[in-house]
């Protein structure tokens, strides 16, 4: 049996303190090395903070922003994953090469080697671009990882082509739950008193990150990302108040059959760690069914609408949506 170690962490980033975040992310690579793992996802942007960030101006996102690979933040990711033997990933803001600012994911490599994904679906700030690649990449032990952020998995392509790219495991940093969705059976706002309470009454907080605005959300799509694409899946996220919101943490790992091999709902900092069983991959349901496409039939995957929307906008959009357009297309029956 051919294993990988991973582990996901969840933690309760401060807004706008690197020095503060980049130390937490310090303690988990050294709880982790203590526990052979060798890949490590922390949240989204958990190095500069979240929520806050969308309320900034262009000026202070800029106060955050770092290059990708020379800033200091990544060169220290990269000098821990070489201490320890490890992938560690971790985000950030990053300001481009032609000045443009992204919410970006790194992950370094205890080689030295630094990649990094542009959130495909960023909508924090109309001063943050969009990327607009897959990220997919080898690694010392076998495997090709993936990387998608939050959003990003959301629409459900993405993680199709990155399984077409060959991802054996998906990295996917979030900072959900407890959001305020426009849906009402999608997340929704926790009281940021139960998160203050947390330590003298941790089954209140705990209840809602078991329930719809946490777990239970998570559980109606996130196996079916694993399982339909043959992957593991790694999802890291922010846990606790953030800016007048509650992040639900759920950090957990997922097998290529949609099953949970660690989580957690505490309320509180916590690394969830489980050894990936590779020998599942070959046979699993989603690698298999992806051999039987029928990519000749999926021209309306790439055919516009017409009601498209920029990914800030969809997200904070409070009109009512219809299939536009769909009505009056012809619809083809087979004979």
């Amino acid at each position: 049996m051919t294993r990988l170690t991973c582990g996901a962490v969840q933690f309760h980033h401060k807004p706008g303190d690197k020095s503060y975040n980049l130390a937490v992310v310090e303690r988990f690579v050294e709880e982790a090395r203590g526990l052979g793992v060798k890949v490590l996802a922390c949240p989204e942007m958990c190095l500069t903070g979240y929520w806050h960030a969308t309320k900034l101006d262009r000026e202070g996102l800029e106060a955050l922003a770092e290059p990708v690979p020379d800033g200091p933040s990544t060169r220290r990711l990269c000098e821990l994953a070489a201490s320890a033997e490890m992938a560690v990933g971790a985000g950030l803001i990053e300001r481009g090469e032609d000045g443009r600012l992204f919410n970006t994911y790194v992950v370094c490599l205890p080689d030295g080697a630094v990649h990094r994904h542009r959130k495909i679906h960023a909508f924090e700030s109309e001063h943050i671009a969009a990327g607009d690649r897959y990220t997919v990449f080898d690694t010392p032990w076998g495997v090709r990882l993936g990387v998608l952020i939050c959003y990003d998995n959301n629409i459900i392509e993405n993680v199709r082509a990155t399984a077409l790219m060959g991802a054996d495991v998906l990295i996917a940093p979030h900072q959900t739950g407890g959001c305020d969705s426009r849906s009402p059976h999608a997340m929704g706002l926790i009281d940021p008193a139960l998160w203050d309470r947390r330590e003298s009454d941790p089954a209140a907080i705990e209840a809602e990150f078991r329930g719809p605005k946490g777990r239970e959300w998570l559980l109606r799509w996130l196996p079916a990302r694993a399982h339909d694409n043959g992957m593991f899946l790694i999802f890291s996220n922010g846990v606790g108040e953030d800016a007048g919101e509650v992040r639900t943490g759920n950090a957990m790992i997922l097998d290529p059959y949609g099953r949970i091999l660690a989580e957690t709902w505490k309320a509180q900092d916590r690394l969830v760690v489980a050894d990936l069983d590779l020998d599942l991959l070959p046979l699993a349901t989603g690698r298999r069914w992806i051999r039987g496409r029928r990519p000749e039939l999926y021209g309306p995957l790439t055919e516009p609408l017409g009601h498209e929307l920029d990914p800030r906008s969809a997200r904070f959009s409070r009109t009512p949506v219809s299939r536009s357009g769909a009505e009056s297309r012809p619809t083809s029956h087979g004979r």
